[in-house]
This record gives structure tokens, sequence and C-alpha cells, in this order.
């Protein structure tokens, strides 16, 4: 038995006697499940399906990604929160998850209350780019266009509620601007137009964009990360022109609400481990990603925090689900 594998076995042995039913015992040879709600090869399954393999070196079990597609995200979510406190189910959290708590009033679960924190992953910037026919080449350019002739700029995004519609509504209102917004069925609908001169500008997720970027058929303005994006290090934050601006996609794992403390905190460590190690960090990078890490209790106040922001903003530009 290697040292991982029995490093793991407290883990189990102690979700099976906290959280199991009496007289069910643990089985080491466990899978462990972990869900998407999106369908294979978007950016949360990518995620899932980048750190997998790496949790289960260190945890000394199979992981294996679940794709549960349906509601937005809340298919998923419903699923995890009805499975047994034990450690052997984790959700792949992302921005939907705090959008859809807000943007959804109906759900029959609370994300905050019924999906335990357990570790943040990374997070991917959006791309604030317009085509080069739009005369702008920096944001204060981009402010004074749009102020001077409000709604004439079409600004591109992917569906009603996701995090690029949040994150313009977020920027409309910080910088009292109006562009016109045009909704596509996804991500690569929009940029297609946009690269076509159809619409105007446009926040996409970096990776997609940046074979454009590269080319100079579209024109990068500034990025939504806290920082600037170390793929894109000559093009500024959102954040330098508009303090306090950050939007954007993140990944994390949640655990059903009632996950015994000592097996998050194990899972928290392994995943800690896991973004330490530079094949995966190199991995996350070539996604345009950057790692975050850190505690259980940090990933929770960020949440907190995402949730209480996208809140707002979907109250003051009335948001509703399509």
């Amino acid at each position: 038995m290697n040292f991982q594998r029995r490093m793991f076995l407290p883990l189990i042995a102690a979700a099976a006697l906290v959280a199991a039913p009496e007289g069910v015992r643990s089985d080491p040879a466990r899978r462990l499940r972990l869900v998407v709600g999106f369908p294979a090869g978007g950016p949360l399954d990518i995620a899932a399906r980048t750190i997998a393999p790496a949790l289960a070196r260190r945890l000394g079990h199979e992981v294996v990604v679940e794709n549960h597609p349906g509601a937005s995200g809340n298919l998923a979510t419903a699923g995890v929160v009805r499975s047994a406190p034990d450690g052997y189910t984790l959700l792949l959290c992302g921005p939907v998850n705090t959008i859809n708590s807000s943007l959804f009033p109906d759900l029959a679960f609370d994300f905050i209350r019924d999906i335990a924190p357990v570790a943040s992953i990374a997070r991917v910037p959006l791309v604030v780019e317009v085509h080069p026919s739009v005369p702008v080449r920096t944001v204060p350019e981009l402010l004074a266009l749009a102020r001077a002739s409000p709604g004439a700029l079409r600004i591109a995004f992917a569906g009603i509620g996701t995090p690029q519609h949040v994150a313009i509504e977020l920027f409309q209102h910080m910088a009292g601007v109006r562009m016109t917004l045009v909704p596509y069925p996804g991500s690569a609908a929009a940029l297609d137009d946009l690269l076509q001169g159809k619409v105007d500008l446009m926040f996409d997720p970096a990776p997609s964009s940046m074979p454009h970027l590269k080319a100079g058929r579209l024109i990068p303005l500034a990025t939504t990360g806290p920082t600037r994006a170390e793929m894109l290090a000559e093009v500024p934050a959102m954040g330098e022109f508009m303090p306090g601006y950050q939007a954007g996609s993140w990944f994390g794992l949640g655990a059903p609400r009632g996950t015994p403390v000592d097996v998050i905190e194990r899972i928290n460590a392994a995943v800690n481990d896991a973004l330490a190690d530079p094949a995966v960090m190199a991995r996350f990078a070539e996604l345009g990603a950057s790692t975050m890490g850190g505690t259980a209790a940090a990933f929770a106040a960020f949440i907190q925090a995402e949730t209480d922001k996208y809140r707002a903003i979907i109250r003051i530009a009335s948001i509703r689900p399509a």
C-alpha cells in the first residue's frame, strides 16, 4: 500500500463513520464523482478533467468526471445537494452557481446553504475586445464613445444570465454607459459575428479569442481579472480604469452540506498540493487560467462576495431567465 493511499484511508473512514448509515462500511476502491453541470468540452468540463487526475494521484482513489447538463447547471447542483455527504461526490462550481442563486428565485436548493465550499481552483478572465473597425483602442476611448452615443455600440454575449452577460451589465452600471446588448446561443456564434464586424465588441473568455487577438483580427482593450492576465500581460486590467471591477470565470469544488470538516480539509489539501504542481499549473496556463487555491473558508468568503455582487447587478439590470 503506497503512502498516498495510507493517507487517504483515514478520510474514507471518517466519512463512513460520520456520514454513512449504520452498518455501511467504507470501500477503499470506491470512485470519487466530480459532477459538471455542462456538456463535455466546455470550460468547466475542461477544468474538471484537468484537476481530476491530479486529485486521484493524491487521494489514492479514481476520480470520475460526470457531465449532467441541463437547466443552466442547476440540474447537476441539485443532484449533488441530494447526494450523501461522504466525500465521494463533488461539484465543479463556477460563477453560474452564484449567478443562478439570484437569477432563478424558485430553486429547490440554496447554493450557499446546501453546498459546502471545498477548494478554489483557478480563474479565467474575459477579454474586452473590439472589431478593428471600431475607432477605439483603449478603455477611456471606449467609455467616451459609449457616452457620446448611448446605445450605438452593439455588444455580443453568450446568453441571458451567463457570466459574460452579467459582466457586461456590471461594466455598464459602474461606468454609467449604455450599449445595445445582442444575445447569442453561445460564445462561438457571438465571436463569429464580431469577427465579421456585425457587432462592435464582446467580453469573451480569453482562450477562445487568443488566435484572433494575435492575428490582429480583434483588438484587446482590457481583461477582467483582479490583475493583468499572464497571457496578455501588455493589456491592462479593467480595474486599472474602474477600481473594483472584476468579472469572468472561476472554478472550484463544492460538496453536499454536512460533509465532515476533516473530509473537506483533506480534499482541500490535495487540491492545493495539485495546484503547486508545475505540470498542473502549466496546463491551466494553456487554458488562459491562473490558479487560485487557499483554504475552504477563503473559498466560502469568495463565493459569498460573488453572490452578493451578482445579486445586486441582476436586480439593478432587471435580468430575467430567457
